[in-house]
């Protein structure tokens, strides 16, 4: 009960914040009348400082009234960086959308790929059921995807881009979320003795989302379905492969 109620407490602290982080359609109209570079640097300290809905209505003020200024670009990249910091992840890859679609030789794409993985990627974080406990794993991966894919276009693309690390790191993580939700559909079907489905969905994880934790379990899906479908020859294969990578698996000795 105590813990419950913590996570209560945690749960009405963010939606206090949230309210607090709204902002109104006047909000640019708001913004002094300032010079584009004299209003940068109050949106660059507002970054600097944290204040992130602070920045995004400061440069979205410079990006409406100098939209063709020498400063433009940076303008909307740092109010990439701002919708990310914010949460605000439609405003985020729409912006990000937009400026790929109207600079694709711009020197600092690479950031731009970047920047909408990690806005996709937040948007899997969901602190209600966060804190509730909840099993996430058949959830829409759908962002996740599209993640992995421009992290995937960051290390192929512009390998030698200061992201490039990262990127790694991150498709990493993103491989095991989406291999999970394979995992979730595969035991679904197993669930309701949809055994070739659950089968297909076990060989998918192995073929392309290994190594990853979840390989283990697919393998053992695949040779419950396949003892339930006859499929001798499959079973044994299954086996096989299980019993190379991981030895210790009780199936291994039956």
């Amino acid at each position: 009960m105590e813990k419950l109620t913590i996570k209560m407490m945690l749960l009405a602290l963010a939606l206090g914040l949230g309210g607090c982080s709204s902002s109104d359609d006047n909000d640019i109209d708001k913004v002094p009348d300032k010079s584009a570079q004299a209003l940068s640097a109050d949106a660059r300290e507002a970054l600097d400082n944290g204040l992130y809905q602070k920045a995004i209505q400061i440069l979205s003020a410079i990006d409406s009234r100098f939209p063709f200024g020498p400063i433009s670009h940076q303008v909307q990249l740092d109010l990439l960086y701002a919708y990310y910091k914010s949460g605000d992840a439609a405003q985020g890859v729409a912006l990000a959308d937009r400026f790929l679609r109207l600079n694709p030789t711009h020197p600092n794409i690479d950031y731009v790929y970047y920047m909408r993985a990690l806005i996709n990627q937040a948007t899997e974080a969901n602190l209600f059921q966060d804190l509730a406990g909840i099993d996430r794993s058949d959830r829409d991966p759908t962002a996740s995807r599209e993640a992995f894919n421009d992290l995937k276009k960051v290390l192929s693309e512009y390998p030698e881009s200061k992201y490039a690390a990262d990127a790694r790191k991150r498709m990493i993580g993103i491989k095991s979320r989406l291999a999970k939700y394979e995992l979730a559909v595969a035991r679904f079907y197993l669930k309701r003795e949809a055994y070739a489905s659950a089968a297909n969905r076990g060989r998918y994880i192995v073929e392309y989302f290994s190594p990853s934790d979840e390989v283990e379990q697919a393998l053992e899906i695949m040779i419950e379905c396949y003892d339930k479908l006859n499929l001798e020859d499959l079973k044994r294969n299954s086996k096989q492969v299980l019993a190379v990578n991981y030895p210790d698996n009780p199936l291994v000795a039956n």
